[in-house]
């Protein structure tokens, strides 16, 4: 009984902790400083990377205002290089965000709000706007833990994965039944962002490819790490872009990765968003490494499957590329990449490529087509 009770009372505390925040979030802002909810779309969840085969069906939401207030100095492009994430106190989470402000929100994660905030990268106390490092802050559902020890496990693990395309863990809080989680700030948002909104600048190819390749690299990673881990929501608006335009993988949520002498995981929890699930994921419960294939080349907005098929010459090529790149394209590169698709949303999970093999076939086409006006628009 007395267990039932500390679980009980684990969750009204975890829960009056997420509706403070929320609460803080939604209260008028005092700072004369205006919205910086342009850039909302940092942290959400919506398309893979099917960014260089994209359909002509194009389904896009008008963007919000590009504007952005918020000072954004060369330390926004900057991020700390600490061995391993740190504790950092709420106090200075909540003086890093400006008492978590309403204008100060990125996107509406699962949990909650998640947060733009600025920290001293001497001593990880909260500065002021432009001042400082910037970072994001996001909350985590301690309910998914047996204990405080059990989360602290997972953290501890998930810093040791550590790679240039994978989003650094720049520390945690964890006060009371509060999680928080500290990452590195990406100046040029999510991809999706770049993909879909009307008014957005067209990727070009180079920079299409550019960031496939590190998005492949990211997840091979994930995959051949030494205790396997499994993504599952691999999309679009989970590839973050550095100033560069490198990308990184975000997403990568605690307690989703599987022992290393496990081939396959039986999951009870809710993936994340069911429409990009593998058929054997949704059918069985059987989670594998192969469903992340399926995730890289589906997305709500345009689904590559059947109907491109008779596209796939070298004719007719043209009629699965975006339309926005107005034919600057290699057309053979082109093909590669769009029979590479084809082969991930296969609905055998026998005849999905590991993503290394998907990384060997994409890093050949790197340089394959140069915009001489620019590298990535």
């Amino acid at each position: 009984m007395s267990r039932i009770y500390h679980n009980w009372e684990r969750l009204v505390g975890a829960t009056l902790k997420r509706e403070e925040l929320r609460e803080l979030a939604r209260a008028p802002s005092l700072s004369s400083v205006s919205s910086d909810c342009s850039s909302r779309s940092l942290l959400g969840f919506q398309s893979s990377c099917n960014f260089v085969i994209i359909s002509r069906f194009s389904f896009e939401s008008p963007s919000s205002s590009n504007s952005n207030s918020l000072p954004t100095p060369r330390s926004e492009n900057q991020t700390l290089k600490l061995p391993i994430p740190k504790p950092i106190s709420f106090k200075e989470l909540k003086n890093a965000t400006r008492n978590f402000q309403h204008d100060t929100i990125l996107a509406e994660g699962a949990c909650g709000p998640v947060f733009k905030g600025w920290i001293n990268k001497h001593n990880l106390t909260g500065a002021k706007p432009g001042a400082g490092i910037a970072i994001v802050v996001k909350m985590c559902n301690f309910n998914e833990f047996q204990d405080s020890t059990e989360m602290l496990t997972e953290i501890n693990y998930l810093s040791q994965l550590y790679h240039p395309n994978l989003l650094k863990l720049i520390g945690y809080c964890c006060e009371g039944d509060a999680i928080l989680l500290v990452n590195e700030f990406m100046s040029k948002r999510s991809l999706d962002s770049h993909l879909f909104r009307i008014r957005q600048r067209c990727l070009s190819w180079t920079a299409r490819i550019m960031v496939a390749v590190g998005a492949a690299r990211g997840l091979s990673f994930l995959h051949d790490a030494e205790k396997l881990v499994i993504h599952r929501v691999f999309q679009s608006s989970n590839i973050l872009l550095d100033q560069d335009f490198n990308a990184k993988l975000s997403g990568i949520d605690l307690t989703k990765e599987m022992l290393p002498d496990h081939i396959t995981h039986v999951s009870t929890r809710v993936m994340g968003t069911y429409g990009y699930a593998a058929p054997e994921y949704i059918a069985t419960g059987h989670l594998t490494y192969k469903c992340d294939a399926i995730d890289r080349f589906i997305s709500k907005e345009q689904v590559l499957v059947d109907w491109a098929r008779p596209y796939l010459s070298k004719k007719k090529v043209h009629r699965v590329v975006d339309a926005k790149l107005k034919g600057k394209y290699p057309q053979k590169a082109a093909i590669i990449v769009s029979n590479l698709a084809l082969q991930c949303t296969s609905k055998n999970p026998k005849s999905r490529p590991r993503m290394a093999e998907v990384l060997a076939t994409l890093e050949p086409l790197q340089g394959s087509y140069e915009n001489k006006k620019s590298r990535f628009f």
